[in-house]
Parts: structure tokens; sequence; C-alpha cells
């Protein structure tokens, strides 16, 4: 669960300053008011400052019902030589920000921390933000997103209904408002609280449609960008599957390539497509089981490598398929952890208008995703997102083109082999962009480039600190990951979600 803001701030909920900061709104929506922000040391770190700045839930009505944005900053260590202030969200949908800037100086280099005012803020919706939270009950009755009948996708059909309307119940009007158009207001509207002219905005994962949005929308108060591993806003359902499904059954190659060449794999010398062939056959036939006798399906040995990919883990998952072979009792899975707040709803199914109507669409869709990832079942990320808003009226900020137009030029960074935002869709929002978007290739593994090396790290931090560009297409070598153990305890955890 994440944490609430602590008692620093708890007799503070409320913490505008008397001023209050007129701001030209969003075309076509009426004029609304910010207040200034009320700074106070954070309880959790306090030598960065936590507070609330309070925006409208509908920016058409901004006379109408408000909510509480939290909002941190951690200052720039040289504030004589402080270039601006930087917003940062680590994706999600779902992370926070607030304590993304409570790990700045361990994620970002001194370069950035020592120049920059770092502004974290848990997007609407989000952790502090008054969070979309959704009964805990019901969401332990969740049905399999995999349903083999047309009884059981209707059975899910009908789950999302329900969970919608309750996850509404639970949370109020926020839910219906928390798409990341609206988010981009947001972000427009602590600009001005901060009193800055233009911005800094670095935004990893689903971080990044935050930024495309924010350029669409406020591109010419932007003073530089940096949009690493890329959401591509432009897909319809089919793509999006198909694409998903590619970039999975791309990492379970790079695994299989890497258990090849490194001599610590358990499969090393061994032929292990073949081993995890029979193994997806074994659990097919249900005979897969972990250690407290729950059957392993084939669409949850794909998760594993989805999930193995983010690091990558390679070694751990090896390891660990090594055990379920063997048949000893395997001591960790690569599974999703659950969560009684949940903004999933509220914020991936209103920007994405990705609707099955149908069993015989669903089967047409999952026939095509097994034909393209038939070693990964699909990609449980991309099946997982596209099912868990089936039942859901139209999103209220569906797919569409990306276009910036007044924006300077931005830079875009993605792994060529990341399971989550897959390189198609970088190369895609690129395309849509490439008179604003600078495009910069990591040849390597994992999700999120910003220090996978040298060459990427230099090129972002020459970029935000000195506007320094790489020609467009320039390409970072892969480097050979560290291994990595199930549990890595010293680096921050971003991306924060599963985009």
């Amino acid at each position: 669960m994440v944490r609430a803001f602590g008692a620093a701030l708890a007799s503070s909920a409320l913490v505008l300053g008397a001023s209050q900061i007129a701001v030209a709104a969003p075309e076509g929506q009426p004029e609304y008011k910010v207040g200034a922000i009320d700074w106070k040391p954070c309880a959790e770190v306090p030598t960065i400052d936590c507070g609330f700045l309070e925006l409208p839930i509908d920016y058409a009505k901004p006379h109408g019902e408000k909510f509480q944005l939290a909002v941190s900053r951690r200052k720039a260590n040289d504030q004589a030589g402080r270039i601006g202030a930087m917003v940062i969200n680590p994706g999600g949908p779902g992370g926070s920000g607030v304590d993304f800037s409570f790990a700045a100086d361990r994620y970002f280099s001194k370069d950035i921390v020592d120049k920059f005012d770092v502004i974290g803020f848990d997007p609407r919706g989000v952790a502090r933000s008054q969070p979309i939270k959704c009964s805990a009950d019901l969401l332990r009755k969740q049905p399999s997103d995999y349903p083999k009948t047309a009884a059981e996708f209707d059975q899910l059909f009908a789950f999302n209904k329900e969970l919608r309307a309750d996850c509404r119940k639970q949370s109020g009007p926020i839910f219906d408002h928390a798409s990341t158009y609206d988010v981009a207001n947001d972000i427009d509207s602590i600009r001005r609280a901060l009193g800055e002219k233009k911005i800094n905005y670095y935004g990893v994962s689903y971080g990044t449609i935050m930024g495309q949005h924010y350029a669409a929308q406020y591109g010419k108060n932007i003073r530089a960008m940096i949009i690493d591993s890329n959401m591509d806003h432009s897909l319809g359902t089919w793509k999006f599957l198909e694409t998903e499904a590619r970039g999975a059954e791309d990492v379970f190659n790079e695994w299989v390539k890497w258990s090849d060449r490194d001599a610590s794999s358990p499969f090393h010398g061994k032929d292990l497509r073949k081993i995890w062939k029979d193994l997806l056959a074994k659990a097919d036939r249900g005979e897969l089981k972990d250690p407290q006798g729950n059957v392993i399906t084939s669409e949850r040995l794909g998760a594993g490598v989805v999930s193995m990919g983010y690091g990558p883990a390679w070694k751990p998952f090896a390891d660990y398929i090594a055990t379920l072979v063997n048949g000893a009792p395997a001591a960790a899975a690569f599974a999703e952890g659950e969560t009684f707040e949940n903004p999933f709803p509220g914020i991936f199914c209103n920007d994405y208008n990705l609707r099955v109507s149908s069993w015989g669409e669903y089967q047409a869709l999952n026939n095509m995703e097994n034909r393209v990832a038939p070693n990964t079942r699909g990609s449980s990320l991309g099946h997982g997102a596209m099912m868990g808003c089936i039942g859901f009226p139209k999103a209220t900020n569906p797919q569409r083109p990306l276009n910036i137009k007044h924006a300077p030029k931005i830079l875009m960074t993605n792994s060529e082999h990341d399971p989550a935002t897959v390189y198609e869709w970088a190369v895609n929002a690129h395309r849509q962009t490439r008179d604003t978007t600078v495009f910069v290739t990591y040849e390597g593994w994992g999700h999120g480039v910003y220090d996978r090396s040298e060459c990427t790290l230099k090129i972002n931090n020459e970029y935000m600190v000195s506007l320094k560009l790489p020609r467009n297409g320039t390409t970072c070598a892969a480097v050979e990951p560290a291994p990595q153990t199930l549990v890595q305890t010293a680096k921050v955890k971003v991306p924060a979600g599963p985009f």
C-alpha cells in the first residue's frame, strides 16, 4: 500500500497560500485559478518539501468540486547554478512521483540534482492525490482474464462492470476525471504554482503519455523534455495486443540467447527451446504446480517471461524455471502483487479505448496473440490491460495520433528489447512527431533507458543540462546487464508499474 503523508502535514490537508494565480484554461474551457503551495518538510524525508495544490476535478467546471494534488520539491543542491524545475513521473499507471522524488539523488546523476529543483507529484487518483479505491472483497473475486468459454467471458464482462461501479462509488467524481489529458492540465497548474515560465520534464513508461500530452497541449511551456520508454497512444485494440505480444516473444528469444552464451545459466549447452516447449505442454495439461499446490498455467509462465524482461533478470528466472523442470519446490515466482488502491480502471481505461465486446471477438484476438507469441502465450501485460477494461464505457481520452506543434526538440528514448513499452511503440510515436522528437535507441534490454550505460547517461544529462541533442537516430550499444537477484534493493524501482 502507498504510504500517506506523515504527521508533518497531517494538520495541513489544504496548504494553499493566500495568493491566487490566474491560469489560462485548456482550450475551450473556463479560466481557473491556481494557489501557491505552502511547502513544509516531508515527514518521510524532511530535507524535501511537500505540499498540496488544490485543483478542479473537472477543468470545464473550475468552480466545481476540487481535490488536493500532492506535490514535492527537492531543491537543487547548487542554488546559485540552478537551471530550473524538473517535473518527474515514474510511470504506472499509478506510480507516485512524490516517492520518486525522495530517491531522486539515487536515480539521477549529480549534474541533474545539482542544477534542478526536482518536482514530484502524485497524479490525480494516485497515492496521496485522492486515490482511486475499490472494495477489497470485490477485487478478491476477480475472475481469470483468460476465459476459456463464452460463459467465463460473460462472467468477466459482468465483473468489470460491477468493479467500475464500485470504484466510482468508493472514489467519487475523480474516477471519471483521472485520464492523462487531465494530468497534463495538472502539470501546467504545477508550473504556474511554482512561478516557472518554462519547465523541464522527465517521464518514464506511462509517464511518457503525460509528457506527450503535455507537449501537445502546452508545448510552448517546455524548456526540455525526456520521454523514456514510450507509450503509443494511437493504437487500436488489435495493434496494441499484437505489438505487445511481439515484444514478449522477443524477450523470450533474448533470454534463450543469453542462456546460450552465459555459462551461469542452468540451461547453458542445452536445448532451452525444447525444454520450455515441454514445460508449456505440462502446464497446459494442468500438471505443473507451485509449492502451495496451485496450478501454474502456460499463461502464468508467459507472464514470468515478461516480468523477467524488465531488469532483465535472466539468471533468477532461469533458476526458477530449473526448479520447475526438476520438480523441486520453487522458492519464488515472477508475479504481480495485489493492491486495493487501484488507479488502473480510472486511468488506463479512460486513456485507452480497448473494448472487447463479444466472446467471438475475444477468441480472434487471443488466437492472434498466441500465433504472434507462442512461447509466451501473447503478452500478459497487453492482455491484462485489454481485459481489464472490457465492460467499460468508451474512454474519455481515447487513442489518437500524437500531434506536437509548439514544443522545442524533445528527447525520446527506448530499449530495443523492452518487455512493456515495446520498441515498436517508440518508433511509431517518433514517426508521428519526427519534427519535434529526437529518437535515441538503446540496443539492449530492459524497461527504462536513462542509466543503462555511459552512453545513455551522457546523452540524457547533456540534453537536460545544456540542451545539447545527439543526431536523430543515434544508438547506444547494448551493455550486458549485471546479474540480478530475485529481490533487488540497491536500485530505485523506476519505472513504478507495468507501464
